[in-house]
């Protein structure tokens, strides 16, 4: 879009340079690309957003311009000219289709004089890049760029029955453009046809049959409201493109169209010498101003500054909107049709910082305020998802439906509890699934029938069971480990074999992420280990037995599961955080390194640590397991590492020492550990 300085000071009493303005509306949005001074005046190209058909205008410019430097606009508004009806025959215009056409009128002015146009016209028109035509032409170009509502002027003798009918082309139906190029259409386009043929495509370009020419007395000046879509459907088909298509298909406004038709209607009398002689409009007739509720306190919470209210209805008013105090710190801002782009409270606080400026918005950091905890179901189930993931593992989704043979493959009994399905659509949908391992080592065996070495995934679904003619349905977790996983190191590929122990950290990560205070793993037999959720066994670890194994055609491979009933699970978090400042002072790691019989729980030992090295030890965690040729039959080795701190100094050894001593003394009293 391009605009002078000196047309815009015909709306406004600019006192500001031209360099300074480009900076001011380089800085509110519009970017100015370009600015050349060409025979005294200024020429500003401009980079208009789509969503600103507004800005496609001298006068929408010149609204802004106001608005940044608080200069008054200068608007005239035309009048309605006496009609001269002797010596014509009245128009006849018809819209097959509003949706179409919501708005199309048409102005017949006789006995003009086609000419040259007025030298300021011409260099105007000529600064912006358009070529002169003649005066009437020239004209519509003119109030186009001005007012941005593009305008059509036919020559009326050369339309057939002087009828005017807005509809969709036929199907290879030909018209000429003024570009002398024969155009195809289709009743994908929208067209203005006289009695018997098309003689403009609406909205994008006029015919060559009934342009104004030299030999033109009478015309019928065009001003409308077309489908934004349907002109940019239509130009694009046809590969054209007009100024007055790039308006059109990013929306018009009434208020546009009915004054640019007066306001070209009165260059025309004056420069052409014409006389009106009718006048008729089809389509919506007012104006629609849809009011938006601002609460300047919003305002302030979402630009993070507060703006006085005086200040905020002057801007939003220089911006060509009503504002009016609806109750006590509302204000009803109504919008004018020109400004379709602006329909929620945050579309008037965006209008209002860019005038206002945002550079003078200081930069703070917003507030933080933590959440109190999270209790939304969704949310945790999403939460628990996203854990799984961050520990490596894939989510699998699998049908509700298995058969009993699966189940029986899967070491799973069927026997009662099963929810039967009276039709099944085939023997693989009989029952719905009372677990999700059966399916999830079926999707593991799957994926190492497809050369997958490593194989970690879970699943988040309904579980079912029947008793007393009932359904019992509830959530459950189940996840699925098999394979090596490999990391690549400084010193080569490691390869990492998956054990139990592996899907016990997983799930103890995960526990302790929700906050579960209280969990444990109690061994139930070789292959199984129940999962004490609170007081209440919630689900079982399970190392796959080879007979199931072989079943599923699964060899030398190790396959680790666990279920959890995450009914249990949910009524045992707690998403309360507290969260601690980073220590000050350094702490003391001391390690203890022994070995103990396999039957010994290792959370048995770490209680006893913890009991003799409070109040300084803060945390004890084992570090390496090992068995090996160094380590009898029916024992592990085992490093616990402690961590010592005060926070309030640096501990000395001696305070430490006497504790950590004592740690080891129970640990070989009590458990009969050997230190190594």
């Amino acid at each position: 879009m391009k605009v002078t300085y000196n047309w815009l000071k015909d709306f406004l009493n600019l006192k500001i340079p031209p360099v300074e303005l480009a900076e001011k509306l380089t800085m509110a949005g519009l970017e100015v690309v370009s600015l050349e001074g060409i025979a005294g005046d200024f020429v500003f190209e401009i980079e208009i957003t789509s969503n600103r058909p507004d800005w496609l205008s001298v006068l929408g410019i010149a609204r802004e311009v106001s608005a940044l430097t608080g200069a008054e606009l200068k608007i005239i508004n035309p009048k309605e000219p006496k009609l001269k009806t002797r010596g014509l025959s009245p128009i006849k215009i018809s819209v097959l289709d509003k949706k179409d056409c919501p708005f199309y009128s048409g102005r017949v002015i006789s006995d003009i004089k086609v000419g040259p146009s007025p030298e300021w016209l011409k260099n105007r028109l000529e600064l912006l890049g358009c070529r002169s035509v003649n005066n009437i032409v020239d004209i519509t170009n003119y109030i186009l760029f001005e007012s941005g509502q593009p305008l059509h002027a036919f020559d009326l003798d050369k339309l057939s029955m002087r009828q005017v009918c807005v509809r969709r082309a036929k199907l290879n139906e030909k018209i000429i453009t003024i570009d002398g190029q024969q155009r195809s259409l289709d009743p994908e386009i929208l067209v203005i046809a006289d009695k018997d043929k098309p003689v403009a495509i609406a909205g994008i370009m006029g015919g060559a049959e009934t342009e104004v020419t030299a030999g033109t007395r009478n015309i019928l000046l065009e001003s409308a409201v077309f489908n934004p879509i349907l002109v940019r459907r239509g130009r694009q088909k046809l590969g054209l493109q007009s100024e007055s298509a790039y308006r059109f298909e990013r929306g018009v406004s009434l208020g546009a169209a009915l004054s640019a038709s007066l306001s070209a209607t009165g260059l025309i009398l004056k420069s052409a010498s014409g006389k009106p002689c009718g006048y008729k409009g089809l389509g919506i007739s007012k104006l629609t101003n849809p009011v938006i509720n601002l609460d300047p306190a919003y305002l302030s919470r979402v630009l993070g500054t507060v703006i006085p209210i005086l200040k905020i209805k002057q801007i939003l008013s220089k911006l060509g909107l009503q504002v009016k105090a609806k109750a006590k710190n509302i204000l009803a801002v109504k919008v004018p049709d020109f400004r379709p782009d602006l329909k929620l409270p945050v579309d008037l606080v965006e209008e209002i910082a860019r005038i206002y400026g945002y550079e003078k918005i200081p930069q703070t950091l917003p507030a933080v305020r933590p959440s109190e905890g999270i209790f939304d179901e969704k949310e945790v189930v999403s939460g628990i998802k996203n854990t799984l993931c961050s520990l490596g593992l894939h989510e699998v989704i699998t049908y509700s439906l298995v058969d009993r043979a699966l189940l029986a493959k899967s070491g799973i009994k069927t026997s009662a509890g099963l929810v039967e399905i009276s039709n099944p659509l085939s023997c693989e949908q009989e029952v719905l699934r009372p677990t999700l391992i059966a399916s999830l080592i079926r999707c593991l065996a799957y994926n190492l029938d497809q050369q997958q070495e490593y194989v970690s995934i879970f699943e988040i679904a309904n579980v079912f069971s029947g008793q007393d003619n009932s359904v019992q349905e509830e959530p459950a977790l189940a996840i699925a480990l098999c394979g090596a996983n490999s990391f690549l190191t400084g010193q080569g590929l490691i390869k990492d074999s998956i054990c139990l122990l592996h899907l016990k950290g997983i799930l103890e990560a995960l526990f302790n992420k929700l906050g579960v205070n209280s969990f444990d793993f109690l061994p139930q037999d070789e292959n199984k280990i129940n999962i004490i959720i609170g007081q209440k066994q919630a689900g079982f670890m399970l190392d796959l037995s080879p007979q199931v194994l072989g079943s599923f055609d699964i060899k030398n491979r190790q396959v680790f599961l666990a279920q959890i009933n995450l009914k249990e699970l949910l009524n045992c978090i707690n998403s309360g955080k507290k969260f601690l400042s980073i220590p000050r002072y350094p702490a003391i790691t001391r390690d203890i390194s022994f070995v103990i019989k396999d039957d010994l729980a290792v959370k048995d030992l770490l209680m006893a640590i913890e009991e003799k090295g409070a109040p300084l030890l803060r945390a004890a965690k084992v570090v390496d397991y090992y068995q090996g040729k160094q380590i009898p039959d029916g024992f592990k080795g085992l490093t616990i590492s402690c961590v010592y701190r005060l926070d309030g100094r640096t501990l000395t050894e001696e305070e430490v020492v006497p504790l950590h001593n004592a740690a080891c003394s129970l640990l070989e009293e009590r458990f009969g550990i050997k230190l190594r």
